[in-house]
């Protein structure tokens, strides 16, 4: 199912995501590489959260856009994701927008682990970053053979244990008694 498009081939809802991934590249902390990365999620509530890479002059602590996005749109309580999409730039010298960005590979594992928490397959688009050129693919496709939340059993029980977490911090946010049980 890889296809390879324009924006103007997109549909509307598409092409705001995408716009939205190139929006936020400009909000990139990059001054190691001079490589700028934006992304976008939307949520089967029909939302859209972005991030941007954040580099480290620690260069092992950075964080890419998709992590960013992703985290954002789970901190706002948006864990039903349909699709992302990506877009970077090499915007020092040589300036260089004609690439299309995939997900890295822990990107892709990340994105693998957030479609299982969908519950649906997750579509990626990865962008050059003048829009000319974008590529569509299913996350199975980008991360075949993933290991995730079934492999350790937790598939069926996340949901459960994530309503007790809300609960549990409802009730603190009240400033409930929650009993700690023994160990």
């Amino acid at each position: 199912m890889n296809r390879t498009l324009t924006f103007d081939e997109l549909e509307h809802p598409d092409q705001c995501l995408v716009e939205s991934a190139l929006r936020a590249s400009a909000y990139a902390y990059a001054p190691y590489s001079g490589f700028a990365v934006g992304a976008a999620v939307s949520t089967s509530e029909e939302k859209i959260v972005a991030g941007a890479n954040l580099e480290n002059a620690s260069y092992p602590l950075g964080i890419c856009a998709e992590v960013t996005a992703i985290s954002s749109a789970n901190s706002q309580g948006q864990f039903r994701i349909k699709s992302i999409a990506v877009v970077g730039h090499k915007f020092t010298s040589p300036q260089d927008f004609s690439q299309v960005v995939t997900p890295c590979g822990r990107c892709r594992q990340i994105i693998f682990e957030a479609a299982q928490v969908s519950g649906c397959e997750i579509l990626v688009f990865s962008c050059n970053a003048t829009l000319t050129k974008i590529e569509v693919s299913p996350i199975s496709e980008l991360l075949p053979k993933p290991f995730g939340p079934g492999n350790l059993g937790l598939d069926k029980t996340w949901p459960g244990t994530r309503r007790r977490l809300e609960d549990i911090v409802s009730r603190l946010l009240k400033r409930e008694h929650i009993p700690i049980p023994d160990r």
